[in-house]
C-alpha cells in the first residue's frame, strides 16, 4: 500500500477525444532528482491550448498527463537546489505537460515565487494568460501612448487582459468578441468600443471606431475567422500578430498582400520562446505580478473545478460559457 506522501492524482490522456478521455489516476510519484522541487500543487490553470491538445488537433505523444501552469508549496528539495526551500509558494507556465496532478517534480529553473500579497488561485487564474499578455504588449509591439490598439477575443481570458494592460499604457483600445455580452465584458475590461466580430460590417465598424485611421497593432487570437479583416484594420505599417486559433489556422497568404494593404508587419509569436530562460522568465514575472499589484490588470471571477471534475471545466470552455479563467484545484 502506498503512503499518501508517495501517491498522486493524476490526469492521464490515453486517446485522444472529447473531455470523456480524461482518466483521473493514482500512481506513485518518486522523490525529487537532483535541480528539482517536489510540489504540492494548491491551484491549477486551465488554458484554452489544453483543449486543443486533449481532442489531438495539437496531438500529443501518447499516454500523456495535461496541462501547462499550476501554483504551489514546495514540499521537497533535490540536490543542488538551491533558489527555494520546503514551505516556499511557487508558480510554473512551462515546466512541460502534466500539471493536472496534486503533486508534482518539477525542475527549479522552471519556477518563480508568489508575492506574498496573492494567494495560488488568484496567481494561477492570471499568471498564464498575463504572461502571453506581457510579451505581446511589451515585446512582440512595444504599445506606446496613444496607440490604437484592436484585441480580437477581448472578454477572454487572454483578452481581457490585454485590454486593461494597454488602457494602463495608455493606448485606444478596441476589442472584438463573439456576442453583445461578450462585448459588455470587453468594454468592462478597458475598451473604448467593443464590436461583434459575428455581425455583418464588423471590419468597417472597427475602421469607424478609430475614426479612419486604423490600429497600430493587432491582436489576433481568433485565426480563420477574423485573420483577413484583421489585415483591413491594420493602419499603414502596422502590425499584425497572430498569436492563436480559436476558429481554426488562418489561411495562407502571398507576402504581396501584406504590401498592397499597407506595408503590413505580420508575426506569430509564442509565449514559450520569450520565457525560455530562467532570467527572463522571472523578470517577466515580475512585471506580471507588479502589473497585477498596482491594478493594471485585475483578476477576474473564476469557475473552479476539483480534479476529479476536470472534464467539466473542458466542457465550459469548448461551449464558451465561461468569460473569466477556469481554475483547477486538486
Amino acid at each position: 500500500m502506498l503512503t499518501p506522501a508517495t501517491t498522486r492524482r493524476v490526469i492521464r490522456l490515453n486517446a485522444f477525444g472529447d473531455p470523456s478521455v480524461l482518466q483521473l489516476c493514482e500512481e506513485q510519484i518518486a522523490p525529487p532528482a537532483p535541480g528539482e522541487v517536489q510540489l504540492r500543487q494548491v491551484a491549477i490553470g486551465f488554458n484554452y491550448i489544453d483543449v486543443y491538445q486533449r481532442s489531438g488537433k495539437y496531438p500529443l505523444p501518447l499516454p500523456t498527463g495535461l496541462g501547462h501552469e499550476a501554483a504551489g508549496i514546495v514540499d521537497g528539495v533535490g540536490h543542488g537546489v538551491a533558489d527555494f526551500r520546503v514551505g516556499d509558494r511557487v508558480i510554473y507556465m512551462n515546466a512541460g505537460i502534466g500539471a493536472y496532478t496534486d503533486r508534482r517534480n518539477v525542475e527549479a529553473t522552471k519556477l518563480t515565487r508568489i508575492p506574498g500579497s496573492f494567494d495560488e488561485p488568484t496567481a494561477v487564474a492570471v499568471f498564464f494568460k498575463a504572461m502571453t499578455a506581457e510579451y505581446l504588449l511589451r515585446k512582440t509591439y512595444p504599445v506606446k501612448v496613444g496607440d490604437i490598439v484592436l484585441i480580437h477575443a477581448a472578454a477572454g481570458g487572454v483578452g481581457q487582459i490585454l485590454c486593461q494592460w494597454a488602457k494602463a499604457m495608455g493606448a485606444y483600445v478596441i476589442g472584438t468578441a463573439g456576442s453583445d455580452e461578450k462585448c459588455r465584458i470587453a468594454r468592462e475590461s478597458g475598451c473604448d468600443h467593443a464590436i461583434n466580430y459575428n455581425s455583418e460590417g464588423w471590419v468597417e465598424r472597427v475602421v469607424a471606431a478609430s475614426d479612419g485611421r486604423k490600429a497600430h497593432v493587432v491582436y489576433d487570437s481568433v485565426g480563420r475567422h477574423t485573420f483577413l479583416g484583421s489585415l483591413d484594420c491594420a493602419a499603414k505599417f502596422g502590425t499584425v500578430v497572430v498569436f492563436g486559433a480559436a476558429s481554426g489556422p488562418t489561411p495562407s497568404i502571398d507576402p504581396e498582400i501584406l504590401n498592397n494593404k499597407g506595408c503590413l508587419f505580420l508575426t506569430r509569436p509564442s509565449v514559450f520562446p520569450h520565457n525560455s530562460d530562467t532570467a527572463t522568465f522571472r523578470a517577466n514575472a515580475d512585471a506580471v505580478f507588479e502589473a497585477l499589484r498596482i491594478g493594471w490588470i485585475k483578476p477576474s471571477s473564476s469557475a473552479r473545478f476539483t480534479l476529479d471534475k476536470v472534464a467539466d471545466a473542458h466542457t465550459m470552455a469548448e461551449r464558451r460559457e465561461n468569460a473569466g479563467a477556469i481554475v483547477i484545484l486538486p
